[in-house]
């Protein structure tokens, strides 16, 4: 038996989904612990694309337990709607092997349409580049204590309480403050009481399940959504997420104790991407930067919106490996870099004359940063079929042993490509 969490190291988009779906091959239950749907999880499998956002990409495998915890903040008009996608692919979502938790917060209209409204009334360089999902609305409520449950759709009457009282509110400022016309309470309602119908042999107690699970003997793999330096707390606030993603929070996401996990696996693309607004020391205005893109297909899976490249980031690959207590990395996307004469990797930022070895707390120095590089040479081999590391060019296995040193973090999974098949797994996790 073991317990592994796996995170993304950067801003998101690293390639989790994808390393998730190999490793749910040895594991019995995956667990989505934070975030919502605006995060897209990208797998292809036998030259076939799938696009998860809510439901575990564990789903994949009839013979898994899929689990969203109580961390997650769920909009249950996607989830269904991504339930109808896969039964359309023969891969129906049975209660049987798939668990919501009853205390996970539902998103509703009123958090969209604020999201949208405080977006667009943001100065140009003060948006947050949010993906209109409602996703931060909910997460308030949450801690406001005002926020709506998925175990509340079950009592119709506490649901119409809770419900009345929040959308009196809401209302007020989406007209008032917004300019924006107010929601229907009985459209809402009754579009959430069929919600309640239809989601409710999926509802229960997820840390009773993994309490169980874990006694039982199984492998347990706990999914992440974004990246390191998204995080609510650790990352560059306010151009985050809601959330805290990094791996201390599979355990506050989904009730599971701390005790009981064996391994942290950060993926860490072998370049840096970012959605959205907000700092990113090491990115490029070039061709290279450009080439990046086009090559690695940089476009959000949620967003639909091209996506920020540029070399990797050492300093933010340490920053995750302190945060998340990393205990091997899965390097994506290595591919991609094929065709670069010279690689660089950002060691460090200075700024004013300071160091820094860690991204500055401070938002308007963390904008400012200039990274200091060094320089690794690339390679000019197709890399995609390579299934050994023992196959890979030098210089593309010098570069490998470069992120290991920089990290102090080994190398436990590398990606030459999005398929399934394209992917060499050196250690595996889930074997203490």
């Amino acid at each position: 038996m073991a317990n592994v969490v796996v995170v993304g190291t950067q801003w998101g988009d690293e390639g989790k989904g994808k390393i998730v779906d190999l490793l749910t091959q040895h594991a019995d239950y995956v667990v989505r612990f934070q975030g919502g749907n605006n995060a897209g999880h990208t797998l292809v499998v036998e030259g076939k694309k799938y696009v998860f956002h809510l439901i575990p990409s564990g789903i994949l495998y009839e013979d898994k337990q899929c689990l969203i915890g109580n961390g997650v903040v769920l909009d249950p008009g996607v989830l269904l709607k991504e339930m109808a996608e896969l039964a359309e692919h023969g891969l129906p979502v049975t209660p049987d092997r798939f668990t919501i938790s009853e205390n996970a917060h539902l998103i509703m209209p009123y958090h969209c349409a604020l999201d949208a409204g405080s977006e667009s009334q943001k100065k140009d360089g003060a948006k947050i580049g949010t993906t209109g999902r409602g996703i931060g609305p909910c997460y308030g409520d949450k801690v406001l204590r005002t926020g709506i449950k998925c175990g509340d759709l079950l009592d119709a009457d506490l649901f119409k309480a809770k419900l009345e009282e929040n959308l009196a509110e809401k209302n007020s400022i989406i007209v008032n403050k917004f300019g924006g016309k107010a929601l229907d309470f009985d459209t809402i309602y009754g579009e959430y009481m069929e919600f309640a119908e239809q989601l409710a042999p999926y509802m229960g107690n997820v840390s009773v399940k993994l309490h169980e699970g874990r006694k039982a003997g199984k492998h347990i793999l706990f999914e992440g959504a974004q990246g390191t330096q998204l995080d609510i707390d650790h990352g560059t606030y306010p151009f985050v997420t809601s959330s805290n993603v990094v791996a201390g929070n599979a355990c506050t996401g989904s009730g599971f104790g701390p005790a009981h996990i064996d391994a942290v696996i950060g993926i860490l693309k072998a370049y840096t991407t970012r959605v959205g607004e907000g700092p990113f020391p090491s990115e490029l205005f070039d061709d290279v930067g450009t080439g990046m893109q086009k090559r690695g297909g940089e476009v959000g899976a949620t967003t639909g919106r091209t996506r920020r490249c540029g070399w990797l980031d050492g300093v933010v690959a340490n920053d995750a490996v302190r945060l998340n207590g990393i205990t091997g990395l899965a390097i994506t996307k290595l591919d991609v870099l094929s065709g670069v004469d010279t690689l660089k990797i950002a060691t460090a930022y200075e700024t004013g004359g300071t160091t820094y070895h860690a991204m500055p707390g401070n938002i308007k120095k963390a904008q400012a940063v200039k990274p200091v590089y060094e320089e690794i040479p690339g390679w000019q081999e197709d890399i995609s079929a390579v299934r050994s590391v023992d196959d890979l060019p030098q210089k593309t296995r010098d570069y490998i042993k470069r992120i290991e040193e920089l990290t102090e973090t080994p190398a436990q999974i590398i990606s030459v490509g999005p398929d399934r098949a394209e992917t060499m797994l050196l250690h595996n996790p889930f074997e203490k």
